[in-house]
């Protein structure tokens, strides 16, 4: 039986944007890399990446004295169940409301008018071989 893996924090969140970004890491390179946005203590570190460890969030390898740690989940099944919770908690459950929110406060660029298009494009076809 699978358990289910909790919620990220945000600190958590930070560290694994790290370990889907650089693969398998240290704690010291995980630190210096956290360090590089906001000062973060090496025993910080280590104690979240334990936590996350212990949670499932990360694995822990440690076969050599120096432990490597990396990541425990997919990033974008992290980043679908994080969108999920937010348009469900954010949006009362509506992508459009959404959707709608955020091109209405962000100035888009044609390129990424264009990749929203074919998105839609590709959504309308695939519902067309569903039906």
């Amino acid at each position: 039986m699978s358990r289910k893996i909790p919620k990220p924090t945000d600190a958590e969140l930070e560290i694994l944007q790290i370990l889907w970004a650089k693969g398998p890491s240290t704690v010291r390179t995980v630190n210096e890399l956290l360090n590089k946005k906001r000062e973060v203590g090496y025993t910080t570190t280590l104690k979240l990446m334990q936590i996350m460890a212990d949670k499932g969030l990360a694995k822990r390898n440690t076969d050599s004295r120096t432990h490597i740690y990396e990541a425990g989940v997919e990033e974008t099944d992290t980043q679908n169940r994080l969108l999920q919770k937010f348009v469900d908690n954010t949006f009362r459950g509506s992508a459009m409301k959404m959707v709608m929110q955020a091109l209405g406060n962000h100035n888009a660029s044609q390129e990424e008018l264009e990749k929203i298009k074919a998105l839609i494009e590709q959504i309308e076809d695939q519902n067309k071989e569903d039906q």
